[in-house]
């Protein structure tokens, strides 16, 4: 069991806006602070707007895994004028053709499976892509999408996010508007 100090909103400001972050305990003593932009469509089109101001010189086209950046990526491609895709994280019928990479991802816990649709892959081939994602914690899915699009022929120019997680100096080849920390607690000894 954690603090209940370390249970209380995490305070953030992201382009501008402000925003309180339920904080959750993913492990015994460990604790993140929680980014979620489904429905918050304020929050969503000042951070594109922000991540779009950032995008590098010669961004040709947009990637997201499935689901919660979906919004935030499509409010970039509206902004940016750039096309997007996203990579799946199930199979579905109607993509033929499709490649596909493993992934462990900390907000899932068990391994899945990232697919690229077999209609985006003549969109891509050739083009200098930016991964984009609401929050990177261990870089497992960044690194999954990056692997899958190279495959697919894309050259993965960037990676962008919201915020990333931990360590900061992790994530200086990431473009991003924050970092969340991670609160950990010694446990007793049991």
């Amino acid at each position: 069991m954690v603090s209940p100090e370390l249970l209380t909103p995490y305070p953030v400001i992201l382009a501008g806006i402000p925003r309180q972050l339920h904080r959750v305990e993913i492990a015994p003593g460990v604790v993140i602070a929680i980014l979620n932009i489904l429905g918050d469509t304020e929050l969503t089109e000042a951070v594109a707007q922000a991540l779009v101001d950032r995008l590098p010189d010669g961004a040709e086209f947009l990637a997201v895994p499935e689901a919660k950046a979906i919004p935030l990526c499509y409010a970039m491609s509206v902004k940016s004028r750039l096309p997007y895709c996203v990579l799946r994280k199930s199979y579905k019928a109607y993509m033929t053709g499709s490649l596909s990479e493993p992934v462990v991802s900390i907000t899932t816990g068990e391994p899945q499976t990232l697919w690229l649709d077999g209609k985006d892959l003549p969109r891509v081939r050739d083009r200098n892509v930016v991964l984009v994602d609401d929050v990177i914690s261990t870089g497992g899915t960044l690194r999954s999408g990056a692997a899958l699009l190279e495959r697919a022929g894309a050259n993965v120019l960037a990676s962008c996010a919201i915020m990333t997680e931990g360590d900061p100096g992790a994530w200086s080849h990431v473009i991003a508007l924050g970092n969340l920390p991670v609160w950990v607690e010694p446990q007793p000894n049991s």
